[in-house]
């Protein structure tokens, strides 16, 4: 099932790129500091009645070398049938794109990670016909930024880590210090970054924790700013946003009727509950399932409150 962490995990490398420098520095990948990143199709389906789709995948071309293709995976847990999938994966995309591909897995989990580094091989005999080395990025690796001025350097990076250490118990620290760097960054940028960690933090209890941090009197000091004005004119429009923006990255359709409704939605409530449902439906119609319910059980108990 894909969760909200999933999809926090490896969206963020679709929607900031600049993310991927940190990264291959952390995983000693040579990376050209300047690099054209462009997203293409995750869809790596052969034949109709068998659907397969990569997480992310992302064409890189270094400003100083040759394009490649990274293909971004998150795993939650131990799968052994990704051994196959993974390898499927990069033999495709090679095929399909003729580029060669770094295969990268996202963990916040560490025997997970260590689980994930493979290598996964096709043998028999002693001979191995071909084998799959991943890449991972994990609490071993990811660093934890508890710095404001060091997460304000690189937000992506500082959010990304925040996800990754989410069962940290310096979970706190991490987030205080996100906090701190989203204050002095501009409006748009503060509520994207805000709105992506509370979905990436999922269930844990870190996320409780951002909430918290994000009510009105901690995050806005009441000095009149034009963040505090944009979060209380504009959260409706930018929870609104990024359903939609969600469930296009899903590959849901979203007729018009449904797009306007949510985008004319002025209850915040109403908003949060659908922005956490984004990365479970399956349709549209899951979406907006508990207006559909309350409505049948009104015209159950109506009959009922009339006798």
């Amino acid at each position: 099932m894909v969760t909200s962490t999933h999809e926090a995990s490896h969206r963020i490398f679709q929607d900031r790129p600049e993310l991927l420098t940190p990264v291959f520095d952390l995983l000693g990948v040579p990376m050209s500091a300047k690099a054209s990143v462009s997203v293409l199709s995750a869809d790596v389906t052969e034949i109709q009645p068998l659907e397969r789709r990569v997480d992310t995948v992302l064409r890189v071309e270094p400003s100083d070398g040759n394009a490649f293709l990274l293909a971004i995976e998150t795993q939650r847990k131990r799968d052994n049938r990704k051994a196959t999938s993974w390898s499927y994966y990069v033999a495709y995309l090679h095929e399909k794109f003729s580029l060669p591909v770094l295969l990268l897995i996202t963990c916040t989990d560490l025997c997970t990670a260590r689980w994930a580094t493979g290598p996964f091989t096709c043998e028999v005999g002693g001979w191995t016909t071909h084998c799959t080395h991943p890449l991972v990025l994990s609490p071993a690796n990811v660093p934890v930024i508890t710095d404001r001025r060091t997460a304000a350097r690189n937000l992506a990076m500082a959010t990304f880590s925040a996800i990754t250490h989410s069962k940290n118990p310096e979970s706190r620290a991490i987030l205080e210090a996100l906090l701190g760097a989203l204050q002095e960054a501009d409006p748009q940028t503060a509520l994207y970054f805000s709105g992506l960690l509370e979905i990436g933090l999922g269930d844990t209890p870190a996320r409780e924790t951002w909430r918290k941090l994000m009510s009105f009197t901690n995050f806005f000091p009441g000095r009149g700013t034009l963040l505090e004005e944009t979060y209380l004119e504009g959260q409706a429009e930018g929870e609104a946003k990024a359903i939609l923006r969600f469930l296009e990255a899903r590959g849901i359709s979203v007729p018009k009727a449904a797009r306007d409704r949510i985008a004319d939605c002025t209850d915040l409530d109403l908003l949060n509950r659908w922005l956490d449902r984004t990365p479970h439906v399956r349709s549209i119609d899951e979406l907006f399932a508990e207006g559909a319910e309350t409505t049948a059980d009104r015209t159950e108990t109506g009959p009922e409150a009339r006798t």
